[in-house]
Parts: structure tokens; sequence; C-alpha cells
């Protein structure tokens, strides 16, 4: 089989992929497409369409966080590869070839995967509340080979609110000696960085332009030593970035409507899962509701029609979008094209619960691009909703706010999400 280097750009809209003045790298190279997502275009959910082929109907990976309903318990980012319900394309190359090797480095849903080497941040939390930055490995010992040649990988690099190309720099060097030692047939890199400036500057920002250069860059230096290696390189993305003007509470408006209960806790409120009749997990533009049985119209008619929110999917319409998986919620949400919405359930400020302004990416019932906001005098995030200026997640009017793909068998021509495997699948073929 033919070596091939997948890189998974985050962020990188096909306007932006495609502009020859600010990634002359990423534009010149063979085959450029505008990539249609799979729905939800967000992280978790389009990693997993374009390592099976399978929409999230099949594959389960409904957001980048779940709600387990047997524990009552929202949570985000987790990274078990048993979560992806399909084979993965590795798997499938693997029986057609024994001699196939797949890496797989900072990509979700890969602690477990059956590939042969892995790398992706698993930090450990100590029982005081302190933090352990490491990453998990496999081969185990792999992640301490490359921090005694690399240093070791800077965590808050890499989410929060001092992200930078850094989390992205270290990701190149890595791939790059994994590449040369494992001598892999599939690669899989993924690169965060360009996400966070594109959230909190929003996509035509000149702050968002500078990433952009350092982002070909660093593609520059990937195509250099997989060439070199024999590899075809194939870049791509899960989805584009649209700007942002506010935020939509769904929990809040479900509050009001008595469907939303909360605990209320040393005089702060906290959601309380097991008591609501309806709540939203929040992700970027998408929200699941999760309604009790006999509640969920009450909650439709909560939500549709208020500001901010175009589509409130059920049953039919989760089909349509081969969403209907046991673990979306009974209903969809989908923000208009610049809103997206917000977890937050509080309508007092004095009863902010006490994780809402810190980073915590686990307790969250929903993604916090408030994160990206620190007072650093105070060492407390920001609430304020306004501040954040680029969303993703529902599927993109304009082809500009694609996700991008360089690698297509026919230029200009847009690749769907789920068809991505198929054509990593030829490129390996030959």
């Amino acid at each position: 089989m033919r070596k091939v280097v997948v890189v998974n750009i985050a962020g990188l809209s096909w306007a932006m992929g495609s502009d020859r003045a600010a990634v002359p790298t990423i534009a010149g190279l063979p085959g450029t497409a505008p990539l249609r997502p799979s729905f939800p275009a967000v992280t978790c959910s389009v990693q997993a369409t374009i390592t099976t082929g399978e929409h999230p109907a099949a594959h389960g990976i409904v957001a980048n966080g779940m709600f387990a309903r047997d524990f009552l318990r929202v949570s985000f980012w987790e990274q078990s590869d048993r979560l992806v319900q399909v084979r993965k394309i590795w798997e499938v190359a693997r029986e057609k070839d024994p001699d196939f090797t797949c890496a797989i480095l900072f990509w979700q849903n890969s602690i477990g995967a059956t590939a042969d080497a892995i790398l992706t941040p698993a930090p450990i939390h100590k029982h005081d509340g302190g933090m352990i930055p490491s990453c998990y490995s496999r081969p185990a010992g792999l992640y301490g080979k490359l921090t005694s040649r690399l240093g070791p990988f800077d965590l808050m690099s890499y989410w929060g609110p001092m992200a930078s190309i850094k989390s992205s720099q270290w990701i190149v060097a890595a791939a790059r000696e994994v590449f040369h030692q494992f001598k892999p047939t599939l690669t899989f890199i993924y690169l965060p960085h360009l996400d966070y400036p594109l959230q909190k500057f929003g996509p035509t920002s000149p702050r968002t332009r500078e990433e952009l250069k350092w982002t070909d860059e660093l593609v520059v230096e990937i195509k250099h030593w997989a060439r070199a290696g024999g590899a075809e390189l194939v870049v791509l993305s899960e989805y584009g970035m649209t700007p942002v003007t506010g935020a939509i509470l769904p929990n809040v408006l479900l509050r009001q409507a008595g469907l939303l209960e909360v605990r209320e806790v040393g005089g702060m409120e906290y959601l309380d899962v097991a008591a609501s009749k309806a709540f939203a997990m929040v992700d970027h533009q998408v929200a699941h509701v999760y309604a009790q049985p006999g509640a969920v119209d009450a909650a439709r008619a909560a939500l549709a029609g208020s500001d901010g929110i175009e589509a409130v999917l059920g049953d039919a319409e989760k089909a349509e979008l081969k969403i209907d998986h046991p673990r979306s919620g009974e209903l969809v949400l989908v923000s208009q094209p610049d809103r997206w919405f917000a977890y937050y359930w509080w309508d007092d400020p004095a009863k902010v619960p006490d994780f809402a302004r810190v980073v915590d990416i686990h307790r969250k019932p929903g993604y916090d691009p408030c994160e990206l906001f620190i007072n650093m005098a105070t060492r407390s995030i920001s609430t304020d909703t306004s501040l954040v200026k680029g969303s993703h997640g529902r599927l993109p009017d304009d082809p500009a706010h694609m996700a991008f793909f360089a690698g297509a068998p026919h230029p200009g021509q847009t690749v769907a999400a789920e068809d991505v495997a198929g054509i990593l699948e030829e490129l390996l073929a030959g």
C-alpha cells in the first residue's frame, strides 16, 4: 500500500484554505475542494465520520459530549475509542493487508484504538484538585521517549485561555518522530491551534490571518518529511467557522417553562438532571435537548420560535440529517448562523456555580468558549457570551464556510465528510 499522511487543521474553512495570499502552500496542494461536514459540524462527530465513512446515526458520536441516561450525567471530551460504534478505516485496511499500520496523533476517541501508534492528551487529575499534564501513548513508552527529545507537551497551549500555536508545533515535531520511527502506512495528525483565535477574534480578524500564516508554515514542514518518506499528503478540516454576535440560553428558556430544575448548594445553583423534565446539552451551534416522556411537546413549545433558534428537530428531522441515534436528545436545536448556544441556567449572577468561572471542560453540560477569556488578576474566566466571535456546528449555508479538503479526486467538487474514508482507501491502494 501507498503511505498517506492526513493533517486535520481545526477550523480551516474553504475560504481560508483556498486563499493563496494567506496560505500559499495549503492552497497550492493538489485536489483542493470544499468539504461538507456531517451534522453536527463539531470535532468529535466529524472526526468519527472521517475515520469510518459513516454518519452519527451509525457511529454514535452525536456531539463533543454525551448524556449517559443511566448515570444521569453529562460528560464532554470522552476519549475512548469504544464510543465509536462502527469499524475504522485502519481496521478495514488491515484485513486486506496484514502489514498495514496506522498512527493517530491527537485525534479524539483514540484511547484504546487498534492503531499501532497513539498519542493524545491524558492529564492525571490529583486528589487535591491539582493536575499532572501528560499524554496517553501506545506503545506505552512512546510519550516518554518523545519528551526526552522534544520536552513535555504543554497542555495549557492546547486548550483554554493560553491556547496557542505552541501546541501544534509540538504535535508536528512529535508526528515527525513517530513517522520516522514507526513508518506507518496511514498517519492522522490533528493541529488544534487555529480553532481558538477563530472563536476569540472571528474568522476575518487580522489575528486570524497571522495564525493562518503560521499554519501554512507547519504544513510546509509536514509536507517536506512526509514526501521524503514516500507519503501522499492530505490536508482537511472538520468544519469552517462563522462570525457570531451572541448566545442563546436554552436552559434558561426551559427553566422559565418549569421544565428544568436546579439544586441550591452553598448559595449556588447547580443543574438537577434527575429532577428536570428537560434540559439542554449544548455544543457550539447545536444543542441536544433530553426530555422525559411526556415533556417533549412542552420543551418544543418553550424553545421553538425563540430568538436565535433556527430549528427544533424532532424524530423525522433527525433521521433526515442522520443523527437519529439513541445518544441524541429527544429534540436537537440548531442556531441561526450568527448565534451559538451557552449552557447557562441561572438568572441571578450571585448564584453562578463555582465551575462557571474556571476552565473545567468536564463538569459543564456543554462546550464553553468563554473559557478562552480570562481576567489574569482574578484568575476568573468571563461569563460574557458576547465576547465570542466565531462558532460552528450547523451545516453551512455559504460554501465559503464549508470545511477544507486537499487530495480530492475531483478538484473544486464538494466532498462529503462521509466520503473521505473511501478517498483515503483509494489513495492507500495507489
